[in-house]
């Protein structure tokens, strides 16, 4: 193997299974998925008879693992698929693979096996609610997985010792193309004014990437009798959790109070530029970020597309 090709590996405690991946993030681009592979490690002499799976799988949780009440478990199974790996289905030199497969293959010897998943449609990515400082865990997350496992059959009651669970992330990329610049104009009519107040607000692009900032050029043009004391301009990110209680979650990440004002019978247009960053929201309880893998650092949550 290449020293610049890293591998991903876990082990099952008894050695049964293992699963070998050449990366854990999947990007999503809208039209297509990058499909899930990699290559399962049996060791037969362990299993004695029995057979080895793997499964992907989608899941919604909504509490901390251990949080069961009366037996019930704060998770919902969006999505579930399993394939069997030993014995083989398929005869291992006819099946199809990547080149990064076929390199596992060669190097693992001849109880290796491939497998390989493709993302079904309108699978949500993978996305959480960052808690508060003082809550335990996640609270609210979509987390993907995959995890081997050996056992008498795929129905059969399964034994930690010979199963291994590998998270993974699916991940929101941007079309490379984007659309026409938002725009939005609204007109605030006022009581003993015969003349209204015209806002106009817009963006110099329809696509942001994280860290990159937001420029929204705001016209205003007061023809009312009442003076503007100030202009507040903020991107707000609106989370949705549907899958048990349709509630909606609206968070200010970028504000900016700026302090102008606009005297009746005048006008103002100004760009205004704001960077919506995490770390300028760590602390916030209910802010979406995008999934990650163990403790490592992530961004706020990509637009959904």
């Amino acid at each position: 193997m290449s020293p610049k090709n890293v591998i991903f590996k876990k082990m099952a405690k008894d050695k049964s299974v293992g699963v070998y991946m050449a990366k854990r993030d999947f990007v999503d681009r809208v039209d297509s998925v990058e499909p899930v592979d990699g290559v399962i490690l049996v060791d037969p002499e362990v299993l004695k008879g029995k057979k080895a799976f793997v499964q992907l799988s989608c899941t919604f949780r909504y509490d901390r693992e251990d949080m069961d009440v009366m037996g019930i478990a704060f998770r919902r199974e969006i999505y579930i698929a399993i394939r069997q790996v030993y014995p083989p289905i398929q005869d291992r030199e006819q099946s199809t693979h990547t080149k990064m497969q076929g390199k596992l293959l060669r190097k693992l010897g001849d109880n290796a096996f491939p497998f390989f998943f493709e993302f079904p449609d309108n699978l949500p990515c993978s996305v959480g609610l960052q808690p508060g400082p003082n809550d335990s865990g996640k609270q609210c997350v979509v987390e993907f997985e995959v995890k081997a496992f050996s056992a008498e059959s795929q129905e059969a009651k399964v034994r930690k010792r010979s199963t291994v669970h590998l998270m993974i992330r699916k991940l929101q990329y941007a079309p490379e193309n984007s659309g026409t610049a938002p725009s939005v104009k609204t007109t605030r009519e006022f009581v003993m004014s015969d003349k209204p107040l015209h806002l106009e607000a817009s963006l110099d692009k329809e696509i942001y990437y994280h860290g990159e900032p937001i420029n929204v050029c705001v016209n205003v043009t007061n023809s009312s009798n009442k003076n503007v004391k100030n202009i507040i301009v903020s991107v707000d990110q609106v989370a949705t959790v549907v899958l048990y209680s349709n509630d909606s979650y609206v968070r200010a990440v970028a504000l900016e109070e700026s302090g102008d004002a606009v005297a009746a019978g005048a006008s103002l247009k100004k760009v205004y530029s704001l960077t919506p960053l995490l770390v300028c929201n760590r602390e916030r309880r209910g802010i979406a970020l995008d999934g990650k893998l163990k403790h490592e650092d992530t961004n706020l949550a990509s637009s959904s597309m």
